[in-house]
């Protein structure tokens, strides 16, 4: 299995210009339809922490642009704006210069005052461990993509299709611990990408006639609880029209505690192992 803080680890190289230059390497441990997307954002979140000295990742939003190979990519840094308790700050990911992802973050400082309420309440659920692993359901499980060799999933829907959306918790097979606070917030972005398809794709029979990647992550991080293994994918997908599909999430803990929340645009193409749907036209 793999090992998510070692696989988004960065490595200063230098500086250009304004910029900070960082060098990463993509793991193929991590392959769904290519590098899954939050484990990109994950290692452009590394990328942006390793240049402010503000510890808290307060919101991040990128743009996928390319699909990487897996291999090194090369990522370039620079500060948009300094205040005394906050930093933005953006982040170009390449590979043999090709655009792969375009972020921004907002990082601050521990310990603000400010307002205070949670009006909140989570999903009504079974916890993880009243509930059968993928793996314990699925006949085909080893011929899944390879990220699923690194992660656990236990789902509270049924195979059958459903409304848009998925409720399953996950967690990392192999837990890094202490996990520092930049890593645990990469495991939410990982949590936030991954589960906008699987609420998207809930409606349709298997196998869909369009796959939708993700065209952008936005995540809010409203607290960071790394000692937490199991995390709840809440997500929602209610609009799919015209090639495009709106999504939003949240994560939560086995106590109810919602960690962070997001949203992503998916943008369908034709499923290369599926038939075409017989009016592609109103299809999508």
């Amino acid at each position: 299995m793999a090992d998510f803080a070692a696989d988004t680890a960065v490595h200063h190289v230098g500086v250009r210009g304004n910029s900070a230059h960082h060098r990463a390497e993509l793991s193929p441990a991590w392959e769904v339809w290519g590098p899954v997307g939050g484990y990109v954002a994950a290692i452009a979140l590394r990328a942006l922490a390793a240049e402010t000295d503000l510890p808290r990742p307060a919101s991040f939003h990128c743009n996928f642009l390319s699909v990487a190979r897996f291999g090194a990519v090369d990522l370039e840094v620079a500060t948009l704006r300094r205040g005394r308790r906050s930093h933005a700050l953006r982040v170009a990911m390449t590979q043999e210069d090709t655009p792969i992802l375009s972020a921004t973050a907002w990082f601050v400082a521990d310990g603000m005052a400010g307002l205070a309420h949670e009006h909140i309440v989570a999903p009504d659920v079974p916890q993880p461990r009243a509930l059968k692993s993928y793996a314990e359901v699925a006949d085909n499980y080893a011929d899944w993509y390879p990220f699923w060799r690194s992660v656990e999933g236990r789902p509270c829907n049924g195979a059958e299709p459903h409304p848009p959306e998925w409720h399953t918790w996950m967690r990392l097979l192999e837990m890094p611990r202490p996990l520092d606070p930049i890593t645990e917030a990469g495991r939410l972005l990982l949590w936030l990408d991954m589960m906008m398809w699987n609420a998207a794709d809930a409606p349709h029979p298997w196998p869909p006639p369009y796959l939708a990647p993700n065209l952008d992550l936005s995540a809010s991080f409203h607290e960071l609880m790394p000692q937490e293994e199991w995390l709840l994918c809440d997500a929602h997908a209610p609009i799919a029209r015209e090639g495009i599909i709106g999504c939003r999430g949240q994560l939560w803990t086995e106590s109810g505690r919602l960690l962070a929340s997001g949203n992503s645009t998916l943008f369908c193409r034709p499923n290369p192992m599926a038939a075409p749907p017989a009016d592609a036209s109103t299809r999508g």
